[in-house]
């Protein structure tokens, strides 16, 4: 009788100090601010999403149901030819800038933005990726400013050239998807823009151009999974639309979402569209037909609205 009282009294106390334990667990757990708790769960989400890298662009839905090339195209067109931000020219910018001297590659001088005090200062740096590109005024022009100017290009003949504070380098520029459970062979004169960078000791470039004659599109794709964007203030691009491009695939509707989905990306990180040129020299062609009329060829001028230069 006593052994069964003695269980009873520890069962009942076992109990007791289980219930008391949750009480307090949930009596502390009501004190943190639920304002305390969303913001720690938010920040945790985030350092967690920072740490997963990414393998492809987010693809934006399609124009409409159908999934059709003429509603794509639609979308595509009117995006890469609205102006999202107007950038005006200050007085003082010497006429060298004015568009007449350097093509239809236009450069945002808008006090609102850096570019105009870092050229003041002769603190600004500048990449160009070409190939074999035969216009090379806004380089000059730029590096004649004081800039210090980097050009890459395979086809040059010596692996590098110096002229005043323009540089010339033999290197084509890798955009190979970044996963590196996929094996690439990397040579020296193949390396993608985050190793240039890093091997530079450049933490950030002022103006970005990009003449790739339809590399540029998986080029852009690695700026952005490689998350180089933060580190540019100025982008300005060529797009070449008469085939899907490099590495580019799907049918004709896929890849001109793929073209808007990547465009959107910029816009996801702050950059704005300020400048669109459509070349009238060029086919009138998109994929290999003739889309409301519009050029094969066009070039469009972004602002890292957020770019904060350092040093």
């Amino acid at each position: 009788m006593n052994r069964c009282l003695l269980l009873r009294v520890s069962l009942l106390l076992s109990l007791l100090c289980v219930c008391a334990r949750v009480y307090v667990e949930l009596k502390g757990s009501s004190l943190t601010p639920p304002a305390v708790t969303m913001a720690t769960d938010a920040a945790s989400t985030l350092k967690h999403h920072r740490r997963i890298p990414r393998w492809k662009i987010d693809l934006e839905p399609w124009a409409a149901e159908t999934r059709g090339l003429q509603e794509e195209a639609r979308r595509f067109l009117r995006y890469i030819s609205t102006p999202q931000v107007s950038c005006e020219r200050p007085a003082s910018v010497p006429p060298v800038f004015d568009r007449e001297d350097h093509g239809s590659w236009v450069l945002c001088l808008d006090r609102r933005f850096s570019l105009a005090q870092r050229i003041a200062s002769k603190h600004c740096r500048v990449y160009s990726l070409r190939l074999a590109a035969d216009d090379d005024r806004l380089e000059r022009m730029l590096a004649g400013s004081g800039c210090e100017v980097h050009c890459f290009d395979p086809s040059l003949r010596s692996a590098h050239l110096q002229e005043e504070h323009m540089w010339l380098h033999r290197l084509s520029v890798d955009w190979r998807d970044p996963n590196p459970d996929r094996l690439h062979t990397h040579t020296h004169s193949r390396r993608k823009i985050k190793d240039i960078l890093n091997s530079f000791g450049h933490r950030q470039v002022d103006v970005l151009k990009l003449d790739l004659e339809s590399a540029e599109w998986k080029v852009l794709e690695n700026l952005v999974l490689e998350r180089v964007l933060d580190s540019l203030g100025l982008l300005l691009l060529e797009l070449h639309l008469h085939w899907p491009g490099f590495e580019v695939g799907g049918d004709e509707p896929s890849v001109i979402r793929y073209w808007f989905s990547l465009l959107r990306e910029l816009e996801r990180a702050h950059y704005r569209l300020y400048h669109s040129y459509s070349d009238p020299n060029k086919p009138r062609l998109i994929l290999h037909r003739n889309i409301q009329n519009a050029s094969s060829s066009f070039v469009l001028g972004w602002v890292n609205t957020r770019f904060l230069p350092q040093g």
